[in-house]
């Protein structure tokens, strides 16, 4: 409504001073110096201060005649910025688009009282514009964090992607998005710091969980919306949901614990200059204890862990993301891994004594294939 408002005032304004102007100078035999629009012109596009009224005859008389405008126009912005916290958006937009078309315009005889006026009302809508981004900025790093976290996706991640949507609507056909890109860019960077501040916090859910979830959330977000400035934002989202992602699957946990228990003393010892062919001479680590602990993991019993951590992945994860093959596919790939390393263990440490894993790879991998199936 504000914007509909605005753009049918300064569409009676510009002719309505233009005559007034234009009457003025026949009137009075009054002529304007085009070499002092050139610097209103100049003036009115940067907008970086006010821009004070010239004092020339026609504009003194046009700003004395129209001595109410530019408080009434002030009042306006006011109004708006009490209906909406987002109307300065839509004001600087009608704004800039008016005043750019005025000045682009050969055809019209333009008004430096007019163009002042206008220049000054950007200026002030551009000082409501960054004091709205300040504060929702802040609003975003200070938003409270639910410790029970009912619903995954964050207060400010939310409020971000509000504020986003509703911009680029009203940014949509707009002339000059400078003022946005510079916006989006500062919002982004609050809402990357108030996920990262979950490192912190005392959540009641694993912390690299909602971490990930939220950098996927905004990362499916800015693919979606296709916004240029965020392009740089967007991969480095993809980036830490990534990075979360491989932590959340190693907090998971490991269902062939005791076999990683016994390959992490394996490794240790090697890495302290125990050669390989003689680590089986530790007791701790000789190849009757290697056996032991193989026993331990007969395929049934892998299958069954795997299906316990597959249901309690899906019970973790918000349906809402459509996580859980990408974890389980990660949680896959980790397995595989680590069944690789024991076989590589094996073969180099205990060389020649016939251990071997009570499953195969092939089995390994139709477990998984099983579990997701049947789910």
């Amino acid at each position: 409504v504000s914007k509909q408002v605005l753009e049918q005032v300064l569409r009676e304004l510009q002719p309505l001073c233009t005559a007034e102007q234009q009457f003025i100078k026949k009137f009075f035999q009054l002529s304007q110096d085009a070499t002092e629009l050139q610097v209103l012109e100049v003036s009115v596009r940067t907008m970086s201060s006010p821009v004070p009224l010239v004092k020339e005859p026609t504009t003194q008389l046009l700003s004395e005649i129209f001595s109410c405008l530019e408080p009434e126009l002030r009042g306006f912005l006011e109004v708006c910025s009490k209906v909406h916290p987002f109307s300065c958006l839509q004001v600087l937009v009608t704004l800039n688009d008016s005043i750019f078309e005025m000045l682009g315009s050969s055809s019209t005889l333009r008004s430096s009282f007019l163009n002042t006026v206008l220049g000054n009302m950007r200026f002030l809508a551009k000082s409501r514009f960054n004091k709205c981004i300040e504060t929702l900025c802040k609003e975003i790093e200070e938003a409270k964090i639910p410790s029970k976290m009912k619903d995954r996706i964050l207060p400010s991640v939310s409020l971000f992607e509000e504020f986003v949507n509703f911009s680029e609507e009203v940014f949509r056909t707009a002339r000059q998005r400078g003022d946005l890109h510079e916006a989006h860019l500062r919002l982004a960077s609050s809402v990357f710091s108030s996920i990262n501040s979950l490192s912190s916090a005392n959540l009641k859910v694993n912390t690299d969980m909602v971490m990930m979830e939220n950098f996927h959330h905004i990362h499916c977000f800015l693919c979606q919306k296709k916004i240029h400035c965020l392009e740089g934002k967007k991969r480095e989202a993809k980036q830490k949901y990534s990075e979360h992602m491989e932590k959340y699957v190693k907090y998971l946990g490991q269902p062939l614990e005791k076999l990683n228990h016994f390959f992490e003393g394996v490794k240790a010892r090697v890495a302290q200059g125990v050669k390989e062919e003689e680590v089986s001479f530790q007791l701790a680590y000789s190849k009757q204890e290697l056996r032991k602990v193989i026993e331990k993991y007969p395929g049934k019993e892998v299958k069954g862990a795997l299906e316990t951590l597959y249901r309690k992945i899906h019970k973790d994860l918000s349906p809402e993301e459509n996580l859980l093959p990408v974890v389980w596919h990660a949680m896959e790939q980790e397995f595989i891994r680590q069944y690789q390393e024991f076989e590589d263990l094996i073969q180099h440490c205990y060389a020649g004594s016939g251990i071997a894993m009570d499953f195969t790879m092939e089995e390994l991998l139709s477990y998984f294939n099983s579990i997701t199936l049947s789910n």
